[in-house]
């Protein structure tokens, strides 16, 4: 932390760069990418926004929830102590926070009323502007 920092906030985490970001930006399957590196939480989140805009509730919820957890372990091995910021605009973090976006959509979808709450306040907390890139209201 640097000592001129806002010392009531802790620093932003910012995750490394997947390379299987690179994979499905590239065009590769989900889901091969998934299974070929299975700590990925974006190869998670994009098989779970696939399921949800394929009607797969159920599937999206459990992809969505792996690549959630995925991502909070990545989260806690660089300093993340369970709050503070993790910003939309470093794009390596964007796995975590379409993980969660994907996670609060199918527990919507399911009447999961509780955990969409959680979602939306643990993403707010992470970063506003992701509420809004996601089409959170």
């Amino acid at each position: 932390m640097s000592l001129h920092g806002n010392l009531l906030e802790p620093e932003s985490t910012r995750l490394p760069v997947d390379p299987a970001a690179a994979e499905l930006d590239g065009g590769a399957d989900p889901a091969g990418v998934a299974a070929a590196s299975p700590s990925s939480s974006i190869a998670w989140a994009v098989l779970a926004e696939r399921a949800l805009d394929s009607g797969e509730t159920v599937a999206a919820y459990a992809y969505a929830r792996t690549g959630y957890h995925r991502a909070l372990d990545q989260l806690r091995r660089n300093g993340w102590k369970g709050f503070g910021p993790v910003p939309w605009s470093h794009e390596p973090n964007r796995g975590y926070l379409r993980a969660c976006g994907a996670l609060l959509r199918a527990a919507a979808a399911i009447d999961e009323t509780a955990e969409v709450e959680r979602l939306r306040t643990l993403i707010g907390d992470s970063d506003p502007a992701a509420l809004a890139a996601l089409g959170i209201d």
